[in-house]
C-alpha cells in the first residue's frame, strides 16, 4: 500500500490566478487573515484541480456533466464513470438523482460517489503577503471631453505551496460494496465493468473492480506529465504568467501520512527550503518511506538556495535516497517508470478474489 505524497510550490508574479468575490466594482483575489494584520492569498483546491482536468491531453477524454434544475436547486454532476473517464476515476464524484424507474418508491434516489484519488490542498502563500489594487481605465473611442470607464483589480507576488497525496492502489480501482461507503457506480454499470474484463478485488476490506494493470499505469503517467505542464488560472489578458511548479517535492510512502508539509517554509519573511527538516522526516519515517524523495526544483526558483540544497543533502542524493532534478524532467522521468511497470507494487495492496 503506497502513496505519493509531498509538496507544491508555484511562483506567482504580479498575478491574480484566482480570484474571490468582488466589493465596489474591485475584482479580488482569493485571500484570508491570519491575526490582526497578515493576509495571505491563495488559489483553492477546485481551481488548481480545474487547471489539471484543463491541462489533460487532447486526447484524453473527459467526463460530461449535467447540469438541472433552477436556483438553489440546481445540480451539476459528471458522468460518474471512472472506468471510462481519466478524471472521474482521479478527482472523484458524488451523483444523487431522482431515479427516474416505475418500480422505484416515491423519492428514491440514485445515489453513488467516489473519494478522491488525488487529494490536493489549498496553495497559500508561504510568506503573508498584501495584494496590490491595479488600476485601469476604459476610454477607447470616448470623446476628448467624456469621463473614462474605471475598474481595478487585485494582483499579488507570492510563492503559493499545497500539499499532495495520491492514493496508488485506488487509481482504477472502483469500490462496489462496504457497509460505510456508497458504491462508486450503479448496478447496471457494474455489471458492465465486469463483463469488459475488470478483476473483482478486495481492497482495504471492500468489495471493489479493478482495471488492467496497463491502463492503471497510464493514468498515473498522464496525470504525472500534466502536472509537468499545467496551464490556468485568471485574468490571462494582463497577469499571464506560468503555473507549472517552480518547486515539487514527491516521496512514496506507505502508510499515507505526509511528512513533508514543513519542509518548504516562511524564514525571515522569505521562502525557504529547509534541507534539515527533509533530512529530519526521513529519518523519522524510514520505516514508512517505499523509495527515494524526488525533488523537482527549477533553476534560479528561490536564488542559489536550490545549490545550497544540493550540497546540504549531497550524501542523501549520492546514495540516491533524494534526487534533484528539472520538475519537468523529475515528472516525466516518473511517468516514463510508471508506464514501464517499474513501480507496479506501489499500485497493488493485499487484495483477495471477492467473494
Amino acid at each position: 500500500m503506497t502513496f505519493l505524497v509531498g509538496q507544491t510550490v508555484l511562483e506567482i508574479k504580479a498575478g491574480a490566478p484566482n480570484n474571490g468575490r468582488g466589493e465596489d466594482n474591485l475584482g479580488m483575489v482569493k485571500q484570508f487573515r491570519v491575526g490582526r494584520s497578515d493576509i495571505y492569498p491563495y488559489v483553492s483546491a477546485q481551481a488548481g484541480r480545474r487547471w489539471l482536468r484543463d491541462s489533460l491531453p487532447p486526447d484524453e477524454a473527459v467526463s460530461p456533466v449535467t447540469r438541472s434544475g433552477e436556483g438553489k436547486k440546481q445540480q451539476a454532476y459528471t458522468a460518474g464513470r471512472p472506468d471510462l473517464y481519466l478524471d472521474d476515476d482521479l478527482f472523484g464524484y458524488m451523483i444523487a438523482v431522482k431515479s427516474e424507474s416505475k418500480t422505484a418508491k416515491k423519492g428514491e434516489s440514485n445515489s453513488f460517489m467516489r473519494d478522491t484519488v488525488l487529494a490536493t490542498g489549498t496553495l497559500v502563500a508561504v510568506v503573508p503577503n498584501r495584494p496590490v489594487t491595479d488600476f485601469g481605465t476604459m476610454s477607447r473611442g470616448f470623446g476628448a471631453d467624456e469621463h473614462p470607464v474605471i475598474h481595478e483589480h487585485q494582483m499579488y507576488t507570492a510563492d503559493l505551496a499545497g500539499d499532495l497525496l495520491l492514493d496508488l492502489p485506488r487509481v482504477g480501482t472502483f469500490e462496489i460494496g462496504g457497509k460505510s461507503i456508497r458504491p462508486a457506480l450503479p448496478a447496471p454499470v457494474i455489471a458492465e465493468v465486469a463483463e469488459q474484463g475488470a478483476e473483482p478485488v478486495v481492497l482495504r476490506g471492500r468489495e471493489c473492480l479493478r482495471l488492467p494493470m496497463p491502463e492503471r499505469r497510464r493514468r498515473v503517467a498522464v496525470l504525472l506529465r500534466t502536472m509537468a505542464s499545467v496551464k490556468g488560472g485568471a485574468k490571462w489578458s494582463a497577469h499571464y504568467g506560468d503555473r507549472t511548479p517552480g518547486l515539487i517535492l514527491l516521496a512514496p510512502i506507505k502508510g499515507g501520512t505526509n511528512p513533508f508539509t514543513r519542509v518548504v517554509r516562511e524564514k525571515e519573511r522569505a521562502t525557504f527550503f529547509d534541507a534539515d527538516v527533509l533530512r529530519e522526516e526521513m529519518s523519522a519515517w524510514a520505516d514508512e518511506l517505499d523509495g527515494p524523495v524526488r525533488i523537482g526544483w527549477a533553476p534560479g526558483f528561490l536564488g542559489v538556495q536550490r545549490e545550497r540544497a544540493q550540497e546540504d543533502l549531497a550524501d542523501l542524493i549520492h546514495a540516491r535516497r533524494v534526487t534533484l532534478d528539472h520538475p519537468r524532467t523529475m515528472l516525466r522521468t516518473l511517468a516514463d517508470e510508471f508506464e514501464a511497470g517499474e513501480h507496479d507494487d506501489w499500485l497493488d495492496d493485499p487484495t483477495a478474489p471477492a467473494a
